[in-house]
């Protein structure tokens, strides 16, 4: 879908929607918890529908109603909707979609459940790699049929016997590196606690992205599960169990930054529906924007490591600094929906801009205005979205080739803009 955005300030207010990274962890515990969970203020994105289809073959049931999820856990296995591998064994199909936080959440799930499941999924989701746990969890009694890359198949159950092993993920240690995606970390605490022995999980080096690891905790906490932090990283009892529970998700700091930086660029839009006390470690825009304005040179160096999803809209806002901003500890960008550097940099460069890539991040040369043209979301979600905060500031009209990417994490976004003032029109291919 092409989208034509003309330069227009946004006026009004808007409810943010709610959290992906909480609705993924809500949903997963909810479905791991004997009985019946209500979820309420649920976005359902492309993501958070991977998670629950994938949830739902492993035997979970929901029911949704408008903006709340009724869950019902996965003490009973679903067997509908397989294959059967060459020997008559049932396998569960599990396509994440794009969805890297379905992928690598459900992986070690599907392990400790001692399921047969074949892992696949679509756009560049493919080519991120899940060889963590193909080395750590093939320590601990799972057998895989890939090393690093999807498709991946993961033998656990009624496979298991051909293999001489239990089938079942065992508890133990798994050693981690820190610099890579948390949600590896985050997988594990699911599975762990449903193991029959204690776990632990040891960091090589500091973990990237751990407000996201706290934020799993904290939700773990909620459905009565409790992941202990230490020195070395975190200890996981076993044979605890989830207990259902009625949340509310939070409202999502990252698709608010995207709104917050188009006010520092004139407009005015009041943003509802955020928690001030949240852990969602994204909420550090507030201080980036607030350290940028209080700054005389009205630029700003951000260490990303733990915000890599802040990286394309403060790319934004760094062109319309006093002087030369910097982004680094981003590497991991380049393994998104996109290559997240590139393609920032191809879409601001595009309209104007001076951001160029360096191997672990951006440097932002300042500009007044943007120019009008045209622009490539790259199919990914934040790049479409970014390209319609910086046309209001630019002097022509933007053009945005694959807008419906925004369906990803933020479907109602462009209804979103259109409600405090953006100007759309989408342009028909003849």
């Amino acid at each position: 879908m092409r989208i034509e955005i003309k330069p227009t300030k946004l006026s009004g207010k808007i409810e943010i929607p709610a959290s992906k990274s909480y609705a993924h962890r809500q949903l997963i515990c909810s479905a791991l918890a004997n009985g019946v969970s209500r979820i309420s203020g649920i976005t359902l994105s492309k993501d958070i529908s991977a998670t629950m289809e994938c949830l739902h073959m492993l035997g979970a049931r929901f029911k949704v109603n408008g903006n709340s999820v009724t869950v019902s856990g996965l003490n009973k296995r679903n067997e509908t909707c397989t294959l059967k591998d060459a020997d008559g064994t049932p396998i569960k199909i599990l396509c994440c979609c794009e969805s890297g936080s379905t992928l690598r959440f459900l992986i070690p799930i599907a392990a400790a459940l001692g399921a047969d499941a074949r892992f696949w999924g679509e756009g560049r989701l493919p080519e991120r790699p899940i060889d963590i746990y193909t080395r750590e969890l093939s320590k601990k009694g799972v057998v895989f049929n890939s090393k690093e890359f999807l498709p991946a198949e993961l033998y656990g159950g009624n496979s298991a016997d051909m293999f001489g092993i239990s089938g079942k993920l065992q508890s133990g240690t798994f050693t981690l590196e820190g610099d890579v995606s948390s949600q590896f970390v985050t997988g594990l605490m699911f599975a762990l606690p449903l193991l029959d022995g204690d776990s632990k999980i040891v960091m090589t080096s500091r973990l990237e992205s751990k407000p996201y690891a706290t934020m799993t905790a904290e939700i773990l906490k909620r459905y009565g599960v409790e992941i202990t932090e230490t020195d070395y990283g975190y200890f996981v009892k076993g044979n605890q169990k989830y207990i259902s529970a009625d949340t509310a998700v939070e409202g999502d700091w990252s698709q608010a930054a995207f709104f917050y930086v188009a006010n520092i660029l004139g407009s005015n839009v009041d943003l509802k529906n955020l928690n001030e006390n949240s852990v969602q470690g994204d909420k550090k825009i507030l201080e980036i924007i607030s350290g940028m304005c209080y700054n005389e040179d009205r630029c700003f160096d951000a260490d990303c490591s733990d915000i890599p999803d802040l990286v394309p809209i403060l790319a934004v806002l760094g062109c319309f600094g006093g002087k030369t901003s910097r982004i680094y500890n981003a590497s991991r960008l380049r393994i998104k929906e996109s290559d997240r550097l590139l393609a920032v940099s191809d879409m601001l460069n595009r309209l104007g801009g001076k951001v160029s890539v360096t191997d672990d991040g951006l440097i932002i040369e300042p500009i007044i205005r943007f120019n009008g043209g045209e622009v490539d979301s790259f199919g990914d979600h934040r790049i479409a979205m970014c390209a319609a905060i910086a046309a209001t500031r630019a002097n022509g009209s933007v053009i945005i080739n694959g807008a419906e990417s925004v369906e990803k994490s933020y479907p109602g976004f462009f209804e979103d803009y259109k409600k405090v003032g953006g100007t759309q029109n989408v342009i028909t291919l003849e």
